[in-house]
């Protein structure tokens, strides 16, 4: 069974879609995969902001169970794939897990969409609009990735 996590920040917002999404991906494909996600810098037990939740209730994922976990208390280790929001989240985690270097990008590198650069950028603090393009972004990605998969 293959193992991809996701990670960003707080783990409230763009990983925690991210997984979400590829989640669903997986059970509707019935794919051998699991997804999680973490943040480098997460509170963890941190709830996810209210308009993450809706552009995902939106989209038939329910996002209000989600709880943040941190990077340290994570299971990357055992992952097989790690998808980063930011090239700043991909250089934070090989400079923690050198050991883990190959089998890390950003989402967008692993998913080869990467006209408008390789960040997908933080819609915290910001209105339902930019969770919204945060959302399609990651749509994209996503299903690019699961193609790859």
């Amino acid at each position: 069974m293959k193992k991809i996590m996701f990670i960003c920040t707080g783990n409230i917002c763009r990983s925690a879609m991210a997984e979400k999404m590829l989640k669903k991906k997986v059970e509707e494909l019935k794919l051998d995969i699991e997804v999680y996600s973490c943040g480098v810098a997460a509170d963890n037990g941190d709830y996810t902001i209210g308009h993450a939740i809706d552009v995902m209730r939106e989209r038939g994922i329910n996002l209000k169970p989600h709880r943040a976990t941190n990077i340290v208390d994570s299971n990357i280790q055992e992952m097989d794939l790690i998808l980063c929001a930011t090239v700043n989240h991909k250089l934070e985690v090989i400079n923690s897990y050198p050991e883990l270097k190959e089998k890390v990008f950003t989402i967008k590198e692993y998913a080869g969409e990467i006209a408008e650069g390789l960040d997908i950028q933080d819609p915290w603090g910001y209105g339902k609009m930019e969770y919204e393009k945060c959302a399609q972004e990651l749509e994209i990605c996503i299903d690019k990735i699961v193609k790859k998969l």
